[in-house]
Parts: structure tokens; C-alpha cells; sequence
């Protein structure tokens, strides 16, 4: 019997494994378009050469008195590998290998097969020079621009909320730790500097709701009609909900209403808002001894109505690009990648405000 059906089996004709045809490429990335290929779908609706002068005038060095020397990598093609990082959370030794693997990412960058792709020191050392060089506020301010002129940053109401970055927890004893507290952290490791190099003296520890949190905070304004944020703040994870508000509102919110959670209640917080001209719509919040009102929930739940979009957005950034993760140190690096994870947000909601035709939201 054995005997038998080893007989049949190789009577049998596989398909062929192993061979490239002269169009498998173009079949492969008209299956991969059928399927439904994001990166496509959003080079189909922008246009990153925008970008490019902003980018040439912060990265190049223009000093450069020779051509002698390697040259670089294209700059739109480098940004572009930075929102591949961001929409995917894949880090630098990740980014590398998927560019080599991956045909839909070599497509995106404009990369052919056999092109040299950057190695992760040169996409490390690229984002070093965002980061430092205040580039990505820059790019977010243009691209948010971009987006009024487009009528899509509606000014008819604005969203306020804040979502923990996570950043890598730090092994020190409890006199580091102390003396990170009292902001006495450069102090530390001086005669360690590799081991300094390494250390986050910015990151706090937090916690809500009984849950830890180790990291930073985003503070975002979000525009409550088209989910677009258009201002966004930095800071450790310590900092209470409400602190960067001043900062996050504008004259240009003038007249519009503000939409957030109880944690913006406050006599300060009130003050702000009428500072700014704000229609003050923020959750009414109960104390001890004084419960909210049945009126008072009757409004907290017809705010609330337009407050949820907000955790849209968060929500967007934790399924579909693989959360709010940080694995840099400082918050200099921090405020770089969680900028570059607002703007990746943006233009994918760009992408999904286009292809679903919400312009009139």
C-alpha cells in the first residue's frame, strides 16, 4: 500500500517554486493593490514632494564645500521611511530588513529591487537630525496648513485630550531614582558616560485608574469635526491632564466650543478658556458632598456625544499603528517620534477622508 501511493505522488506536478517570470513583480503589486495596500492608497492622495524644501533646507548640510564623499539618501525618501517606522511601530533594525523584504515598502519609497537601502545607523542618524533640528514641529505645522487650505481644520468646535507615550522602563536604585525626582538627574553617571547615554532622566512613572505608566504624555487639540489634530504637546507622564492647556489653545479657537474630559475643570482651567474667547463645553465633574446634578449629567452626556471622537483618534493610533510606544531616550527624542506619530496619524486620516469622500463632515 505504502509502496503504492509513493507511486502516485510522484506522478503528481507541482506548481513551479523559485522562478521569476519577466512580469511576477507587476503581478504581485496589482494582488497586493486588489488586497488593499495602505501605503498605496495614501501616495495615491499625497503628495510627499510638498516636504521636500522644508526637509532640504533643515537636513542638508549646505556648508559643504566639496561634492567628495558619499552622497545622501533622497530626504523624501528618507521622511517617508520615518512614517513607515511610526504607522507600523518597527524600529531602526526592524525598518531595515522590511525595506529589503517587503515589496509594497520598496514601492512606497520608489525603491527597485537591487537599490541600496539605508542601514539603520543612517535612519537613526536621519531622525536625529528631525528631532534636533525642530523639523518634524515644522512639517507638522506645513502639513496642518496643507489641511486648512483644504477646508478640513473646520474651526467649528475643538477636542482636548491627553494619551501616555510608553517609553522603556530604567533599572535604578532607588538614590538614582531620587535624584532623577528632584530633577537632579544630570548629575548622575558623569563618569559613566556610555552608561549616561543610555539613561532617561526625563521619562516619570504615573498612575490612573490603578494602572503604572512609565513614559511621557501626547496632549492633543483635536478639531471635533474632522478628527484632525492640529496642535499637540509633549510632556513626562507625570504631568496632570490639564497642565499644557494654555499652550494648546490659540486665538484662532475664538468663538468655537471645547470639548474635553472633567480633568480640564478648574478655576484655572476657566480662566483659560475665557482667556481664548472659548465656548467652555467641558465635562461638569462631582465632589464629595456635592454629586453632579440630574442636570448636570443630562449635559455631561450631550458633551459627550462629540468628546468620544477624540479617543477615535488615540484608538486609531493603538490598532492601527501599533500603539503609543517610545524606544528612544529623553524627552528631545520623545517629542520628535510622538510629532512624527501625529503626523502619520493625519495624513492616513487624510488618506481615509478622500478614499471615504467625508470632506463635507
Amino acid at each position: 500500500m505504502t509502496i503504492f501511493v509513493k507511486k502516485i505522488m510522484k506522478n503528481i506536478n507541482y506548481k513551479s517554486q523559485g522562478k521569476y517570470g519577466l512580469f511576477d513583480e507587476q503581478e504581485t503589486c496589482q494582488k497586493l493593490s486588489d488586497i488593499g495596500n495602505p501605503l498605496e492608497k495614501i501616495s495615491s492622495v499625497i503628495d510627499f514632494e510638498m516636504f521636500r524644501n522644508t526637509l532640504e533646507d533643515g537636513v542638508l548640510n549646505k556648508d559643504k564645500k566639496s561634492n567628495a564623499g558619499a552622497k545622501p539618501y533622497d530626504v523624501v525618501m528618507m521622511f517617508k521611511i520615518m512614517i513607515l517606522q511610526r504607522y507600523y511601530g518597527l524600529g531602526d533594525t526592524q525598518i531595515e530588513y522590511q525595506i529589503l523584504d517587503r515589496l509594497s515598502f520598496k514601492k512606497f519609497l520608489g525603491l527597485a529591487s537591487g537599490d541600496k537601502v539605508p542601514d539603520e545607523k543612517t535612519i537613526w542618524l536621519f531622525r536625529e537630525n528631525l528631532t534636533k533640528s525642530g523639523l518634524v514641529e515644522k512639517i507638522f505645522e506645513q502639513f496642518t496648513q496643507f489641511l486648512t487650505s483644504k477646508g478640513l481644520i473646520m474651526n467649528a468646535g475643538k477636542m482636548i485630550d491627553a494619551s501616555f507615550t510608553i517609553a522603556p522602563h530604567q533599572h535604578n536604585t532607588r538614590e538614582e531614582n531620587k535624584a532623577i525626582k528632584e530633577g537632579r538627574g544630570n548629575e548622575l553617571w558623569n563618569d559613566q558616560p556610555n552608561k549616561k547615554k543610555h539613561k532617561d532622566t526625563d521619562a516619570r512613572w504615573t498612575k490612573k485608574n490603578k494602572e503604572t505608566f512609565y513614559g511621557y504624555k501626547n496632549h492633543t487639540k483635536v478639531d471635533s469635526k474632522s478628527k484632525f489634530i492640529d496642535k499637540y504637546k509633549v510632556t513626562d507622564a507625570s504631568v496632570h491632564d490639564s497642565q499644557p492647556l494654555d499652550e494648546l489653545l490659540d486665538k484662532s479657537d475664538k468663538g468655537q466650543p471645547l470639548y474635553a474630559d472633567s480633568a480640564y475643570t478648574g478655576g484655572k482651567q476657566k480662566k483659560i478658556i475665557r482667556k481664548y474667547g472659548i465656548k467652555n463645553k467641558v465635562h461638569e465633574k462631582g465632589y464629595k458632598g456635592k454629586p453632579l446634578t440630574v442636570k448636570q449629567k443630562e449635559r455631561n452626556k450631550i458633551k459627550s456625544k462629540t468628546r468620544a471622537r477624540v479617543e477615535h483618534v488615540f484608538g486609531f493610533m493603538e490598532q492601527s499603528m501599533n500603539g503609543l510606544v517610545v524606544k528612544s531616550v529623553g524627552i528631545v527624542r520623545a517629542t520628535g517620534i510622538i510629532g512624527l506619530i501625529n503626523l502619520t496619524y493625519n495624513l492616513f486620516r487624510y488618506e481615509q477622508v478622500q478614499r471615504l469622500n467625508l470632506c463635507k463632515i
